[in-house]
């Protein structure tokens, strides 16, 4: 799989969204699926971007469940908004697991069952992985081998290109049945179905009643803890004192944000958010090269205190992100889909406040 990372090939990627075909074959792992997430992540695209560019071409009622997806992120994000550093542990109820480690058959693609084991190889390999996969590694590692989904969570994220701490924290979260009403399990006739395969003879294949009740499986037994660590790049810029400061950040890569000013325009690395979050030198370079979408960016490792001169910029400016409030100076707010859209205590609430504000009629 290639993504591109020149801003006209995302926006060809865009433009061929087929949003009839992903309704049809999302959950399937050859399915129609729109390769969009990285861009969405990384703020290269925005939420209200995308959206208006599929109903530019398409129907409300073609393209329901591409924006019913689409609205699972922006929930996410608006979680984070509301509540902040809770988002990283168990939010609605506590897990009650064995341990707190990841499991080394997950981690190393070993647990005999071929889909998850291929899948983890892709992640290594590309950075990327099927959304039903990541919940099929997630539901094992929480449900059947009773590890905390912490770090695991930490783990997957280390090695998504489209790494969102918030979508991937909280959809660990649902299927660990911290953030949801239940447990999310899934069995070897699932996975055989949407991945179009007949493997048996599994740990997983039994029926969905047995598996909650299962002892761990031998193979789910051993556990480790990877090590995780996040290689930035040396790397200075040269400022203009007598420009306005644009800060950009790995979530912020918007092309589109204030272009026409005349400013510095800085992707800032801070070493303490990458020492908390670290992610994998192919997320960096990937970050790296999305970053060069916006014309004149300059990139720096340090963190924002140790920018030299910050009081004699005219003006700093930054796009406002939960993981960066300690940024200086003006930050603008996000654009939401759904801005009168109302979190309630559940995704279904807030799809239905957000249906409100569509006129299904005319769209």
């Amino acid at each position: 799989m290639t993504l591109p990372t020149d801003y006209t090939g995302v926006l060809s990627l865009l433009g061929r969204v087929d949003v009839q075909a992903y309704g049809r074959t999302r959950n399937y792992l050859d399915g129609a699926v729109s390769r969009l997430s990285p861009y969405l992540s990384r703020g290269v695209l925005t939420l209200p971007q995308v959206r208006d560019a599929v109903l530019s071409r398409h129907s409300f009622a073609d393209a329901y469940r591409f924006i019913y997806e689409l609205a699972w992120r922006e929930y996410f994000q608006r979680m984070w908004w509301q509540w902040g550093d809770r988002i990283f542990e168990d939010f609605k109820q506590p897990q009650h697991a064995a341990h707190a480690e990841c499991l080394q058959s997950v981690v190393e693609g070993s647990t005999g069952i071929e889909v998850l084991d291929r899948g983890v190889q892709e992640l290594y390999a590309t950075g990327y992985l099927h959304n039903h996969v990541r919940m099929y590694l997630a539901s094992v590692v929480c449900n059947i081998g009773r590890a905390h989904w912490r770090a695991s969570a930490r783990w997957m994220y280390y090695h998504l290109v489209d790494g969102d701490l918030a979508s991937n924290m909280l959809s660990w979260q649902w299927v660990a049945g911290t953030f949801s009403a239940k447990k999310y399990y899934c069995n070897q006739d699932n996975i055989n179905q949407y991945s179009r395969t007949s493997q048996h003879g599994t740990f997983l294949d039994c029926p969905y009643e047995v598996l909650p009740h299962m002892p761990v499986p031998d193979q789910l037994k051993a556990t480790g803890q990877p090590e995780l660590t996040a290689a930035l790049p040396a790397s200075s810029a040269r400022l203009d004192p007598a420009k306005p400061l644009l800060l950009y950040n790995s979530y912020t890569l918007d092309p589109l944000w204030r272009k026409d000013m005349d400013a510095n325009r800085l992707l800032l690395l801070e070493p303490s958010h990458f020492q908390r979050f670290p992610v994998s030198s192919r997320v960096m370079d990937f970050v790296l090269a999305l970053a060069k979408c916006v014309p004149g960016i300059q990139v720096m490792t340090a963190e924002v205190a140790d920018i030299a001169n910050l009081e004699v910029f005219p003006g700093i400016f930054a796009k406002a992100h939960p993981a960066f409030g300690h940024y200086p100076g003006v930050k603008d707010e996000p654009v939401w889909m759904f801005p009168e859209g109302r979190l309630g205590n559940s995704f279904t609430a807030f799809w239905k406040s957000c249906e409100k504000t569509l006129n299904l009629t005319t769209v």
